[in-house]
């Protein structure tokens, strides 16, 4: 199936359920006071990240192909960030947590291609272009990051989920996107919030993926290096914010070295942080990645990886000491007395696989109803199953043909007749099916003969749970799409005219045909019909004073009467320095 968006060497990598989350960049629907609304984030970020960000900031817009002036179209930026082995993708707002790590672990940046409105300069709590094209890309030109941010994304993806964290997904979905819409009513702001809070106060345990994106936050898109008395800004909140970039170096901000710790402090992404993190290099960033990924399933398996698996009632995989790997909604598991695992079962469709591929003859259709399998050795035997040779097998009377009960160690007995097996690439086998077969533990039948073959996977030990399928084409419908869409703002008939005024400004600009007279007639609409828009005159007094037309000063005066107004205040001020500083440079 053709893919809806533009593929090359990084992109055609992407697995085909992946493709669902990329929509189209609506480049013709940006106005043309977005495109003012870039310019003067990115112009205030450069001139002063110059001084606070991590070294690879600067350097990085140039690399990523990021300019100053205009939103960057998704096929120019490729064209670059293919020369770093990285690509960019549009979405629509926040997409689940393991599909963005995903995207992540095939080196590809999710970009939300939606733009902060002028009411949200300094800040939006929605995912927007400013934030991941400016703040995420620039860095990733450091190859050290560029592959901490990969194996993040490796790892990441992994990661059990509970129940509820999809929840608080969705609810921090819909506030950012009633948030940032002008046309949204306080009252369904307001109940969004209150979800998004209930949800943070009742979340109970953390899971696998809550600690994994604390971790995310606190470096990604939070992070700061260097020391703690003299740190340095790489995280793409930070860089993407010019009210949090400043703000996040005074010292009511808390800065603490970066640790394990860090994955058990949750964050508000509604809410300046109190509280940032100080890596000292990259390469620390990777060394606590690591020691987190040592705690998860994917490398402890056992009965806790299996219990994530339950607890998430989401697709999940657990692989066996032999290989074999089972992928399902795991619903029950049943231990001995000792508390280890020694049947576990899933529902629904089901797929069996080994070295992340589909087993011929074992996917979701052929196991529809679910799967189950004892786990473990068998009793009164040393040798387990799985290194068994074929004498020692047909010594203990397990081969085709054969009727024959196999008690295992907790107490579950499969009795049936051998049809055949399955075996790995050397020779280890993985299935052994029968017919005629019933499983039971003690008086509990898991399995009845009338239910057709019984496939039962070998090996002694759980090794490994983690989220997701083995294989991902086993699995049809992989990742959901959410039913939320980011609301497209309507304009009233002055807004349209008031952004028309916004783009013969850029169109002087950048065709440098500039005149006094045209300046002056823009000028005198914005303060007849406009006259509490800061940014349009911010811009003609921009162009005023390089050409040093008289209307200059009228300006100035009325900047200056807008800047009692504590809302813009610190915006034109600053607007004004950066004037200032260009003149005297």
């Amino acid at each position: 199936m053709k893919a809806h968006f533009e593929l090359n060497e990084v992109t055609r990598k992407l697995p085909q359920h992946l493709h669902k989350f990329v929509v189209k960049q609506p480049y013709d629907e940006y106005t043309a006071q977005n495109q003012a609304v870039w310019r003067y984030v990115m112009r205030m970020n450069v001139d002063y990240l110059g001084k606070v960000a991590h070294e690879s900031y600067i350097d990085g817009l140039q690399k990523t192909g990021i300019s100053v002036n205009t939103i960057p179209r998704m096929a120019g930026m490729n064209r670059i960030l293919k020369e770093i082995g990285w690509a960019a993708v549009s979405v629509d707002g926040f997409i689940p947590p393991n599909a963005f790590m995903e995207f992540q672990a095939y080196n590809v940046l999710v970009i939300a291609s939606d733009m902060r409105t002028i009411d949200h300069i300094k800040y939006t709590p929605a995912p927007d272009i400013i934030h991941e094209a400016a703040g995420h890309a620039p860095i990733i030109a450091n190859p050290e990051y560029a592959e901490y941010l990969r194996r993040f994304g490796e790892i990441g993806a992994k990661a059990i989920s509970s129940s509820r964290d999809y929840e608080m997904y969705e609810a921090i979905r819909l506030l950012s996107i009633l948030k940032e819409n002008p046309n949204s009513s306080q009252k369904e702001i307001q109940e969004a919030q209150e979800r998004v809070e209930w949800l943070q106060n009742n979340m109970g345990a953390l899971s696998e993926m809550a600690q994994i994106r604390n971790l995310h936050w606190w470096t990604v898109e939070y992070g700061l290096i260097g020391t703690v008395e003299n740190p340095k800004i790489y995280g793409a909140g930070l860089l993407s914010s010019i009210g949090e970039s400043k703000w996040c170096m005074q010292d009511a901000v808390k800065k603490l070295p970066y640790t394990l710790e860090a994955s058990n402090v949750s964050f508000d992404i509604t809410k300046p942080q109190p509280q940032l993190f100080v890596t000292p290099d990259f390469a620390h960033l990777s060394l606590v990645l690591e020691q987190y990924a040592n705690t998860m399933g994917i490398r402890k398996g056992g009965l806790s990886g299996i219990n994530k698996l339950i607890d998430s009632k989401n697709l999940g995989t657990i692989e066996l000491s032999t290989g074999i790997q089972v992928s399902g909604v795991f619903t029950n598991v049943i231990t001995d007395e000792n508390n280890k695992p020694i049947y576990i079962q899933t529902t629904g469709g089901t797929a069996l696989s080994n070295r992340d591929k589909e087993l011929i003859g074992h996917g979701t259709n052929y196991h529809a109803e679910g799967f189950g399998s004892p786990i473990g050795k068998l009793r009164g035997i040393n040798i387990p199953i799985e290194n068994m040779s074929p004498r020692d097998l047909e010594a203990y009377g397990i081969y085709e043909g054969k009727t024959v009960s196999l008690e295992f160690e907790g107490g579950v007995k499969v009795e049936g007749e051998v049809i055949t097996g399955t075996r790995d690439l050397r020779g280890r086998i993985l299935l052994i099916s029968f017919k005629n077969c019933t499983v039971t533990h003690f008086d509990t039948v898991l399995f009845h003969p009338d239910w057709g073959i019984y496939d039962m996977a070998v090996g002694v030990n759980v090794v490994s749970a983690y989220a997701g399928p083995a294989d991902v084409n086993s699995f049809e419908d992989l990742g959901k799409v959410s039913e939320t869409k980011t609301h497209k703002i309507n304009y009233s008939s002055s807004d349209r005219e008031l952004y028309d005024l916004y783009n013969q400004v850029r169109q002087m600009r950048e065709d440098n045909a500039v005149s006094e007279n045209k300046i002056i007639a823009i000028f005198n609409l914005v303060e007849e019909k406009f006259n509490e828009d800061w940014l349009l005159a911010l811009e003609l007094y921009e162009i005023a004073i390089a050409q040093n037309y008289e209307i200059q000063n009228s300006i100035k005066e009325y900047l200056n009467r807008l800047k009692t107004n504590e809302e813009f205040s610190s915006l034109i001020q600053d607007g004004l320095s950066l004037l200032f500083n260009e003149q005297v440079v």
